[in-house]
C-alpha cells in the first residue's frame, strides 16, 4: 500500500520545483507522482507500463505528458532513471532511494536490486588510486537464468 505521507511530500517538493522553474502545475503531472509512488519501492516502471496502468485506472493522460513529467521528476530528484542493456528507460521513486546495484537476467529480464559493502570499498579504493572523490556509480550485472520453470521467462 502506498505511503500517503510520502506521496504528499513528493507532491510538495514537485510543486516547489515547478514554481521555481516557472512551469505549469497540472493535475496530470501530479497523477504521475501518484502512480510512481504507489509502486513498491523496488519496482522499476517504463513509460508504457505507467501509461497502461494509468489508463486502466481511468486517468486521461498522454504518453508525451508521462515522458515530460518523468524528465521533470528526474531533474527534481524525485525519480531515478535507469537504462539496462536493450531495455527502454525504467524509472523508480527517489525519495526512499538508497543506493543499490542491479542484476538483470538475460533470459527472463527480471531486475533484482542488491547492495554489497565490498562494492563501496572497491569504489573508494579506485577513487584513491585516481585521486578522485567518486560521487556516484552504477553497476549492472547481467546473468543467464538458471531457475527451473522460471515464472518470468518470456517465450519467444
Amino acid at each position: 500500500m502506498a505511503d500517503k505521507a510520502l506521496i504528499e511530500k513528493a507532491k510538495k517538493i514537485f510543486e516547489n520545483f515547478l514554481t521555481k522553474q516557472g512551469s505549469r502545475k497540472t493535475p496530470e503531472r501530479f497523477s504521475v507522482i501518484d502512480e510512481l509512488y504507489s509502486l513498491p519501492e523496488d519496482e522499476h516502471m517504463d513509460v508504457e507500463g505507467l501509461f497502461l496502468s494509468m489508463r486502466n485506472k481511468g486517468y486521461t493522460i498522454s504518453r508525451a505528458t508521462i515522458y515530460n513529467t518523468l524528465d521533470l521528476l528526474v531533474e527534481s530528484g524525485l525519480a531515478v532513471k535507469h537504462q539496462f542493456k536493450d531495455k527502454v528507460a525504467l524509472y523508480e521513486q527517489a525519495l526512499t532511494y538508497k543506493h543499490h546495484d542491479h542484476h538483470v537476467c538475460n533470459q527472463c529480464r527480471k531486475i533484482r536490486e542488491f547492495s554489497d559493502p565490498k562494492i563501496n570499498e572497491i569504489k573508494d579504493e579506485i577513487g584513491k588510486s585516481f585521486r578522485s572523490t567518486i560521487k556516484s556509480h552504477s553497476l549492472v550485472l547481467y546473468g543467464d537464468c538458471e531457475i527451473p520453470n522460471c515464472e518470468n521467462l518470456v517465450e519467444i
